[in-house]
């Protein structure tokens, strides 16, 4: 069977793998967003996640009383099974199944299944569902079941239940913490209709679920769910179609008086599944003229396709109008508590060049949480804005405070929190939004100085040896927690590369522009920053870090998460040499190799060309990958030394989510910065794109298993239409050899027929 490479599929029912298809067979639409849970199954793990949409709730935990705010599980629209005449309700796990299939259309955004089976009286009955959340109308949501009677004839009974009985459940170690986010359950029905509210606990946000079943039927209504009971007549050979359509409204949506009356009206006035699919489909085509990257592999096809479908399904244009940020684990599950770390590093780079608006409605998430950020930096003895390590409804740090080992079974005190780098990515994120469209509005500048500020008053003068210091920070590696770590490579050199940016942001928008004083200051520190360097000269990850341990990497090595294992020994990895993954080589992820020796020359550090290539050797052999990230930032920083270990990460990083290569984690969200960053090795580095002021630096290098390519973006107006294979790249026209390098000015990169692009 030759492989489509635009459809997920699966065939026969695997109860063990029905978590991870739940993940990975996730609707959505930017707003909201529904797993792929089967509506008919015993044991499941339904959820509905809308943007935005957090609760916080206390628990007590080791002694301690705790409160975690969390991206809340929301009633399940789904739920429909069936019955013959005398027979239990249809259950995948119970009843005996001829045939059973799912297939996830990734071209259409539409979950397909198909069920045969034969119930205890021997009679069989074929079943097909189709199910969309629409990209087309965000607030609606639809399941169409068509059944036929193969062998018999006569009543099937149909339930369909809007359940508010849901809690946050969805990641095991987790369940010690409470879950019940919902409160203020209400029913009711109004002729064809039935809906259920609810409200969150703490920040008081209602949420509205109208459902409208297109054939009559009787209505059982509790406190906390309410279903519809209906009886169709089936004979041989017939199919008969029942179609559950959905409305959700939230207390946050605009244009609206109130979430019931909402989602009442809009549900009341939704079209049938058929004009809907259109619509939805049509908003599908629109979204794939934009974003889709095709390369000749249909396995490697339809990998780049389903990661392109799940960052579109949560980061939507619907999007760019919501005040919400870039979840890590998607709106897929419950993993991180839907928060908003630094993975928007990984996703903006993509976005900038195709949907440049969903990427400024995320920058504004950031910039509407400044005053936050500026009160957190007080609060803390610095300047500027300090934006937490998770973030989630108002920009408070949200960071847990501790953390569950499930290999030791402690609960231990958790000082992620110390990752200030987040404030890094996000001016390196405004910064390439600026590069890629030619815009700096002036919150986009305020953010950058803002931040800027913070990192110059993090870091202090040691008059011992004449250079900046910053301390009791954690880097990207996030195994070394130890109090009074300083010197982080990774966040000094960032920082200094910051100020330099934001003096250049200054200029743009002089109405912003810092006291002379204050220049003068940053200028000194992007020349005296400290960065320490090992005894066979690479740099090193902090000041200490040659004087670690080695780890007994024989017996380690495919251990990704040594922190757990090791803690559940009695040992601790901060004594050892040993990354979670890319932290010193986040530097060459980020920087081009002459801008990153650039500063470290402008620091006094200058440094030979080979010093790169033996850093990422140094810590390619002590990193154990216990992050999807950390697969991309490799792959990418071997890309020009060793294609084929390069090749072996993006494979990696490719599999990451469709494999489940960190067994279980997926099934609890998909990892939405290694998605998007594979996508953006194909279009950034493996076909060498760097974003220039003037336009855009090419210098192609595919790797032998990648085969040819084809993608269009589009940089401040001009739409560059890209064609490569392993010899040569041609681009608007012009034929690059792979391996050469050329600048398209935005005056001379215009296409035949679009002069006017530039323009627009």
């Amino acid at each position: 069977m030759v492989m489509n490479p635009w459809a997920l599929t699966y065939d026969g029912f695997d109860p063990s793998a029905e978590a991870l298809r739940e993940a990975l067979c996730t609707l959505g639409n930017g707003r909201f967003a529904t797993r792929g849970a089967t509506p008919d199954r015993q044991t499941r793990t339904p959820g509905t996640y809308v943007a935005g949409c957090y609760n916080r709730l206390t628990s007590p935990i080791a002694g301690r009383t705790v409160t975690n705010e969390d991206l809340v599980n929301l009633p399940d629209w789904l739920p429909l099974t069936f019955a013959t005449p005398d027979s239990a309700w249809f259950c995948p796990e119970r009843s005996e199944l001829l045939d059973y299939g799912q297939e996830l259309d990734l071209r259409h955004g539409v979950l397909h299944r198909t069920i045969r089976w034969r119930d205890d009286a021997g009679r069989v009955t074929s079943v097909r569902q189709r199910r969309l959340v629409s990209m087309a109308d965000p607030v609606l949501a639809a399941l169409e079941t068509t059944f036929t009677a193969e062998n018999w004839s006569g009543p099937l009974r149909v339930r369909a239940t809007l359940d508010g009985r849901v809690t946050n459940r969805g990641v095991a170690r987790y369940r010690d913490l409470r879950g019940d986010h919902l409160t203020d359950h209400r029913t009711g029905s109004r002729d064809d209709l039935t809906w259920l509210t609810v409200r969150t606990r703490s920040s008081q946000i209602t949420v509205a679920l109208a459902s409208r079943i297109d054939l009559p039927g009787d209505v059982e209504a509790e406190q906390d769910r309410i279903t519809s009971h209906h009886v169709l007549d089936l004979v041989p050979g017939s199919p008969v179609t029942l179609t559950k359509v959905v409305a959700l409204a939230t207390s946050r949506d605009h244009a609206i008086h109130d979430a019931r009356s909402a989602a009442l009206r809009w549900v009341r006035h939704a079209p049938g599944f058929d004009a809907m699919l259109a619509r939805h489909s049509s908003a599908w085509d629109r979204i794939w003229e934009r974003a889709a990257i095709e390369v000749d592999s249909p396995e490697l096809a339809q990998i780049i396709h389903l990661h392109v479908f799940h960052l579109m399904q949560t980061l939507s244009p619907h999007t760019a109008d919501l005040d919400v940020g870039v979840p890590a684990r998607g709106l897929h599950g419950e993993a991180y508590r839907g928060h908003v770390f630094w993975d928007e590093l990984f996703v903006l780079p993509w976005l900038n060049l195709r949907f440049p608006e969903i990427s400024r409605g995320l920058l504004r998430y950031r910039w509407r949480r400044l005053p936050e950020a500026r009160r957190a930096a007080r609060a803390a003895g610095f300047d500027g804005a300090m934006f937490p390590w998770q973030s989630a409804g108002d920009g408070s740090e949200q960071t847990q405070a501790v953390h569950l080992n499930p290999l030791s079974g402690r609960w231990l005190t958790d000082r992620s929190r110390l990752q200030r780098h987040i404030g890094l990515a996000i001016g390196y994120n405004v910064w390439q939004y600026y590069l890629a469209t030619g815009a700096l509005p002036e919150w986009c500048a305020e953010l950058v100085l803002d931040i800027a500020r913070f990192f110059a008053s993090l870091a202090v003068l040691d008059p011992s040896c004449g250079r900046y210091e910053i301390r009791d920070v954690m880097g990207p590696d996030e195994y070394h927690t130890s109090p009074g770590l300083a010197n982080n490579a990774y966040t000094n050199v960032m920082t200094v590369w910051l100020l330099m940016r934001a003096r250049e942001a200054a200029e743009l928008v002089p109405a912003l522009r810092p006291a002379d004083d204050e220049l003068a200051r940053w200028d000194d520190i992007t020349r005296r920053m400290r960065v320490d360097f090992l005894d066979n000269g690479v740099i090193s990850q902090f000041t200490g870090y040659g004087e670690l341990l080695e780890l007994d990497w024989a017996r380690y090595r495919g251990v990704r998460r040594l922190d757990r294992a090791l803690e559940a020994t009695g040992d601790d990895v901060n004594r050892y040499k040993a990354s979670k993954q890319a932290d010193v080589l986040m530097l060459v992820y980020l920087l081009p190799a002459e801008e990153l020796l650039a500063i470290l020359d402008r620091l006094g550090y200058p440094a030979e060309p080979d010093l790169i290539p033996r850093t990422v050797q140094y810590y390619l052999a002590r990193t154990s990958h216990g992050s999807t990230l950390s697969a991309v930032v490799h792959a990418w920083v071997l890309a020009r030394s060793d294609r084929a270990r390069s090749w072996r990460f993006f494979a990696e990083a490719l599999t990451s989510d469709i494999k489940d290569v960190q067994h279980g984690t997926t099934a609890e969200g998909i990892h939405l910065g290694a998605m998007a960053g594979t996508l953006d090795l194909v279009q950034r580095c493996y076909l060498g794109l760097e974003v220039r002021r003037d336009g855009l630096r090419v210098n192609p290098q595919l790797p032998d298993g990648l085969g040819a390519v084809s993608m269009a973006l589009q940089v401040r107006g001009t739409r560059f239409v890209i064609d490569a294979d392993n010899d040569s790249a041609r681009i608007n026209g012009a034929t690059i050899r792979c391996g050469d390098s050329r600048t398209f000015t935005l005056e001379t990169a215009l296409i035949p027929g679009h002069e006017d692009a530039a323009a627009r």
